[in-house]
């Protein structure tokens, strides 16, 4: 199967139908210069903020009154919840019938990262998702994933998202659970650690409807909102200059671009978002995230997802649309672009102690492990007149964009809580253990913005140290090089990781 893959993505970049392929040369770096604001992690939009809404604010350098009014739109919607289907109301009707959550905010907490139950007796699944892909497709199918014309073949009953709530009195289709096992990891030095294994347990609640046979699941928590529109601008040339498919250099590391299908452009482009890089930008994104996990219907996608035998899903009451303007979804033109312009410029804060000891020794450290290799530190950004806040910025995301294997371990999983199969394809291009490498700009602000935020895509790593320890695959090397190190040493880590 990856043979077929490299095999297609040779063959469209020869082709011609993805731009950008193959190794460009490196974006060149002003040394004095990024050195000078290493501080403004999101370049001139940087804020200064450490207290709960530090992930809260706009860039910094936006000082137009009517983008700012328009980023206090976006923030209105953003936060406050959708209703049913209604008479007396229009802009915020339409929920459902079947959806994860009624307010983007209830998923992106304060505008941060999301987080998996404490236990089992923990029934909070409000900030993390489970998607479906079925892991036996057609040959047909299997080439329309190949040429990113299909994302993957979800479960034909339960669709490719489940959704754990329903309007009134619509049954929600699964019932969510976890349990924790628990692994243990030993430093060098004797040291160790309790990794906790999730066990997830998602069950049919609709009567006589099981999961196929062959549905694989993928357990996602809402990632923080920072700095989204700076990494939409990071050109793709400089994305691609990472990529290494075949690991020529043999350093271990193959870093992947995923190529999705744009609805609104109705082209196959680079994925940049979502845990996969499975959206090509962040308006997307937004459309995505109304209509699947809300129920809502807008301009990218016009019909809700039920599937052809939820009668109950498709009857449920419609939004009221907007007659002024003629069109029947139910997220109008102004308030997607609004939330996509809030996503696009909420900002990055600044770090606090960049000239601190022990935090340049972390920084050190963090590169002797071989972290840089996928966590990249700079880039610049794009020149785009709508977005002048964002435009030409130095930048240190730690993110080189790039989809790479973490190990069986990380792997999106079957019934029996499995590893799927690692050679087939679940997102456009994405294997079931291979995943965007995430930004890691305001890791250290995450627990200040929640308490309750946890790691990783799933969740399952309630602090950073942990984290790092589940890295496998790719990683594996750059983990063994951390378990070598000493307490003094890992707190020197942390400490860097923790200025982020």
């Amino acid at each position: 199967m990856k043979k077929k893959l490299y095999t297609a993505l040779f063959c469209f970049c020869a082709l011609g139908l993805i731009s950008s392929c193959g190794k460009q040369s490196e974006s060149t770096d002003d040394a004095n210069k990024v050195a000078l604001n290493e501080n403004l992690g999101g370049g001139q939009s940087s804020v200064k903020d450490i207290t709960a809404d530090a992930f809260s604010e706009h860039s910094s350098n936006m000082t137009d009154p009517d983008r700012i009014a328009l980023f206090n739109l976006g923030n209105d919607f953003f936060q406050n919840p959708w209703v049913e289907g209604s008479a007396s109301t229009s802009s915020r009707d339409g929920l459902g019938g079947l959806f994860n959550n009624d307010a983007c905010q209830d998923c992106h907490i304060r505008d941060g990262r999301g987080h998996a139950p404490k236990d089992q007796h923990d029934t909070d699944f409000d900030s993390i998702l489970f998607r479906t892909a079925k892991a036996n497709i057609t040959t047909e199918q299997e080439n329309q994933m190949l040429s990113s014309l299909i994302a993957n073949v979800p479960d034909s009953y339960f669709g490719g998202q489940l959704q754990q709530h329903g309007i009134s009195n619509l049954a929600p289709e699964v019932k969510l659970s976890v349990q924790y096992s628990l692994k243990t990891v030993e430093f060098t030095d004797g040291t160790k650690y309790q990794l906790r294994q999730p066990n997830w347990q998602i069950q049919s609640n609709i009567e006589n409807k099981a999961f196929e046979v062959d549905t694989i699941f993928s357990a996602r928590v809402s990632p923080a909102m920072i700095g989204l529109g700076l990494l939409e601008l990071i050109a793709e040339s400089d994305i691609l200059a990472k990529q290494d498919i075949h690991d020529a250099n043999g350093d271990g590391i193959s870093g992947k671009a995923n190529y999705v299908w744009s609805v609104q452009h109705q082209a196959v482009q680079l994925g940049r978002f979502g845990w996969k890089a499975g959206q090509p930008s962040l308006l997307e994104q937004s459309a995505g995230a109304f209509v699947n996990d809300m129920g809502l219907t807008n301009r990218f996608h016009q019909t809700e997802t039920c599937t052809v035998e939820q009668l109950g899903c498709k009857n449920a009451p419609n939004g009221n649309g907007d007659s002024v303007n003629q069109y029947d979804y139910e997220v109008s033109d102004i308030v997607l672009d609004a939330i996509g312009f809030y996503s696009s410029h909420l900002a990055v804060p600044e770090r606090r102690n960049i000239n601190n000891e022990q935090v340049l020794r972390g920084k050190a450290l963090f590169a002797r492990a071989g972290c840089l290799a996928c966590h990249t530190e700079h880039y610049k950004t794009e020149r785009d007149s709508e977005q002048p806040e964002l435009s030409e910025q130095d930048i240190f995301p730690y993110t080189d964009m790039l989809l790479h294997d973490m190990g069986a371990e990380l792997a999106d999983f079957n019934q029996q809580n499995q590893a799927a199969d690692s050679t087939m394809l679940y997102e456009f291009l994405a294997t079931a253990s291979e995943w965007r490498t995430p930004p890691l700009w305001g890791i250290g602000l995450a627990k200040t913005v929640d308490p309750n935020a946890t790691f990783l895509h799933d969740g399952r790593a309630q602090t950073i140290m942990e984290a790092v320890l589940w890295h496998g695959g790719e990683a594996e090397m750059s983990k063994q090089k951390v378990l070598d190190f000493n307490q003094a040493q890992r707190e020197d880590l942390l400490a860097f990781l923790n200025d982020l």
